[in-house]
């Protein structure tokens, strides 16, 4: 596993099969692992956000979730094998869960997403054991109470590994916060992982996954609310990078 950085945010050098191969092995050995993935859209708000930047810097492992952020970080001369999607990620942790017999909790979205992603899983992970799941709106702002409640649930479950489908940054800030209570040997934000394998939103075709086109099938499917975000943060990572670029070579 090799440690890079990237427009002032350090991330993982890694393939899809290192990558489930070094959790597998630190969750056998129960060792906490805190993991993040990182996109265009997460290293933009790093820029401006401390606390989402001090949350993902914490992690113990960063993958490259992104097409953008492949191409850009091999523009600056960094080694990046491939892109470790974070959905595919997903469904290649619950295989090496159903294999190896550990338990896992469903954290985040909708009440009637999360329960139908839990129900798609067992369909497509043979022997899985989903020991529980919860909506991803506790959030109450005031100090935390009905947080507090749903670790208690996690932790009460004895899941080994912990999935959290909540939007950036509430996801990476709520994981840092209390990852020390939760009682899981693995804990990773999945962001709208579960709005897919619940068949809510369609993801794109794998050409256009090569291609680095997400975003793009992302606009044509809700135009009205993705094309400012895709256009400001697209924008923003390209004078980044070029500046970036500029200050490497001169």
């Amino acid at each position: 596993m090799k440690r890079i950085e990237f427009l002032g945010s350090p991330m993982d050098s890694a393939t899809m099969v290192d990558t489930v191969a070094y959790i597998a092995d630190r969750i056998e050995k129960k060792e906490f692992l805190q993991h993040v993935v990182v996109n265009v859209a997460k290293l933009i708000n790093m820029q401006k956000d401390a606390e989402l930047a001090e949350s993902v810097k914490a992690c113990d492992l960063i993958n490259i979730d992104g097409m953008g952020v492949v191409l850009g970080a091999r523009f600056m001369g960094h080694d990046i094998p491939e892109r470790v999607a974070g959905v595919d990620l997903f469904h290649n942790l619950l295989d090496m869960s159903a294999e190896k017999e550990f338990p896992v909790f469903l954290l985040g979205a909708e009440e009637e997403v999360v329960a139908k992603t839990a129900e798609k899983v067992k369909e497509l992970h043979k022997g899985i054991n989903v020991v529980g799941f919860h909506h991803g709106y506790f959030f109450n702002g005031k100090e935390g109470d009905d947080e507090a409640a749903v670790v208690e649930q996690i932790k009460a479950s004895g899941a080994r590994l912990l999935f959290v489908a909540i939007t950036s940054p509430k996801k990476e800030n709520f994981i840092n916060k209390w990852q020390d209570q939760l009682g899981v040997d693995f804990v990773m934000g999945v962001g709208g992982t579960f709005d897919v394998v619940a068949g809510k939103v369609k993801r794109a075709p794998a050409w256009m996954q090569n291609y680095g086109l997400e975003w793009f099938y992302r606009v044509m499917q809700e135009p009205g609310r993705m094309w400012k975000r895709y256009a400001e943060t697209n924008s923003k990572f390209a004078w980044l990078l070029l500046k970036a670029k500029v200050r490497a070579l001169f």
